[in-house]
């Protein structure tokens, strides 16, 4: 699991998860270590309205692989994670 505090570099784009057979969002940010790609399934969580330049936490499980959606786990084999934007939990 990371929580790390991210400015948004890329508008989201959405489609549709191959395995889990829901709808995702996905958005690039850029944190104090370098790149990351934020998944997220907005089919357990509402979408995110970030734009570039925006301020966002993220709290999710790290992955390797960019097929894979971790804010919410609905098996609980790991914490669920979340977005924080403007004060509001994305969840």
């Amino acid at each position: 699991m990371v929580d790390v505090m991210a400015t948004v570099t890329s508008m989201p784009s959405y489609f549709m998860g191959t395995h889990t057979h829901a709808e995702h969002e996905e958005f690039s940010a850029q944190t104090a270590s370098g790149p990351i790609e934020v998944i997220d399934n907005i089919d357990l969580a509402p979408r995110v309205p970030v734009r570039p330049g925006d301020r966002i936490e993220v709290c999710g499980e790290e992955v390797t692989d960019p097929g894979k959606s971790t804010p919410h786990d609905p098996a609980h084999h790991h914490p669920d994670g979340f977005i924080r934007f403007r004060g509001q939990v994305y969840a």
